[in-house]
C-alpha cells in the first residue's frame, strides 16, 4: 500500500485509480475521513474513474493513516494533503469533499489556490445559529471523555479493540484505529493520564470545530473571495445544515448550488450527470490553460478517449488531440507514488 511519511511520524495512506485529469478526494466521516466511507455515499466519486485519475486518502488518525497522540489542525491536514499530491506527481487537480471534506476543500483552496481547478462540495459541514452549535459536534467526543474519567484509559483501549471505527463507537475515541492496530501505541495510550487524554480531546474541539466560525476551516471572509469554481450539494441535517450550503452558494463568487433534494431517487441520476458536466467543464478549461502556459504535461495530458467526452472548442481541439497519449501506460508519477512507503 502506498504511504506518505510525514515529519511528525504520521503515515498517510493514499490510493490512485484510473487515468485522466486528477481528482483528489476528501472523504466524509468527520475525523474518520477515510477512503472506505465513499462506499456508503449515495454518490461516489469512484463512479467517475472512467474519466479521471481518482486520488483517495485516509486523513491522519483515520483507518490506515496512523498519527501521534495529539489533536491535529486544519493546517496540518492541508499539509498532509499537499504531500499526497506531491507524491503522486500532480501539480493541479479538482477536489471532491464530503462532510468534513468540504471544510478540507476550503482550507486547501485557501492555502493552494494555484493547485485547485474546481471543487465538488457534498454536504457542507459547519455552524448555523438556531440549528447547531459547537456542542453539537463535541457531542461525539463526550462518550470517550466520560469513559476515561469514570473507568480509566484501559476502558478506552478496550472500546477501541471492540470496534476501532470512532464514528460507529464514540467511546473508543479518535485514536481508536491506531490503538487497535499498533501494540506500542496501545501501550502509550494506556499509560496516558485520563486528564491529559481529555485535554487532547478538547483540543480537537478547539482546533477543528472551533477554529474559524461557520465554515470551521477558514474565516468567513475567505469564502467571499474563494477563487475556485464550486459545485455545492447541500446537506439536510444538523451537522450539514441546508442554510449553510445556501450561504456558501451566495457568498462564494464561483459557486453553483444544487437543490437540497438533489439525491432523491427521482433526481439522483440527473445529479450524477450534472457533477460530470461540472468536472468536464473545468477539466476542459484547465487543459486549454495549461497548454497555453506550457505547464508540466504530467498533470494535463489527457488519456485516450477523454477528449471525446469534453466540451472542447473547435479552435483548440487539434492542439489537445496532438497531446493525447497514444497508449494508457501508467504515468511515471504513479511509479514514484507506489515507491513512497
Amino acid at each position: 500500500m502506498p504511504y506518505v511519511d510525514r515529519p511528525d511520524g504520521t503515515r498517510i495512506y493514499y490510493e490512485v485509480k484510473g487515468e485522466g485529469y486528477p481528482l483528489l478526494l476528501f472523504a466524509p466521516g468527520a475525523i474518520n475521513s477515510q477512503v472506505s466511507f465513499w462506499g456508503v455515499s449515495a454518490i461516489s466519486p469512484y463512479d467517475y474513474v472512467d474519466e479521471y485519475m481518482i486520488i483517495g486518502m485516509d486523513q491522519r488518525n483515520a483507518e490506515k493513516s496512523p498519527a501521534p497522540l495529539e489533536a491535529p489542525t486544519w493546517e496540518l491536514h492541508a499539509a498532509d494533503q499537499r504531500a499526497v499530491l506531491d507524491a503522486v506527481g500532480v501539480e493541479r487537480c479538482h477536489l471532491w469533499g464530503g462532510c468534513i471534506g468540504v471544510a478540507f476543500n476550503l482550507k486547501f483552496i485557501q492555502e493552494n489556490p494555484d493547485r485547485v481547478t474546481a471543487a465538488v462540495c457534498q454536504d457542507v459541514v459547519g455552524l448555523v445559529p438556531g440549528v447547531n452549535t459547537r456542542a453539537t459536534f463535541f457531542a461525539m467526543f463526550e462518550p470517550t471523555v466520560a469513559l476515561a474519567r469514570e473507568r480509566g484509559m484501559a476502558a478506552v483501549v478496550a472500546a477501541a479493540l471492540e470496534n476501532p471505527t470512532f464514528m460507529a463507537n464514540n467511546a473508543a475515541g479518535p485514536f481508536a484505529a491506531r490503538i487497535a492496530a499498533d501494540e506500542a501505541f496501545r501501550a502509550e495510550a494506556l499509560a496516558l493520564d485520563p486528564v491529559a487524554y481529555e485535554r487532547i480531546i478538547r483540543a480537537y474541539d478547539d482546533q477543528l470545530w472551533g477554529a474559524h466560525g461557520a465554515y470551521m476551516s477558514v474565516d468567513e471572509s475567505f469564502v467571499k473571495e474563494c477563487p475556485a469554481p464550486l459545485l455545492v450539494l447541500p446537506g439536510t441535517d444538523d451537522f450539514h445544515p441546508t442554510p449553510l450550503a445556501e450561504r456558501l452558494c451566495r457568498e462564494a463568487p464561483r459557486a453553483t448550488c444544487l437543490p437540497a433534494d438533489c439525491r432523491t431517487p427521482a433526481k439522483i441520476e440527473g445529479t450524477k450527470q450534472r457533477i460530470r458536466e461540472f468536472l468536464r467543464e473545468h477539466t476542459s478549461a484547465q487543459l486549454l490553460f495549461s497548454t497555453a502556459a506550457g505547464t508540466d504535461r504530467r498533470a494535463v495530458v489527457p488519456a485516450p478517449g477523454v477528449l471525446d467526452r469534453l466540451s472542447v472548442p473547435p479552435w483548440a481541439e487539434a492542439t489537445l488531440r496532438a497531446m493525447e497519449r497514444p497508449n494508457p501506460a501508467p504515468p511515471p508519477s504513479r511509479e514514484r507514488a507506489l515507491s513512497t512507503r
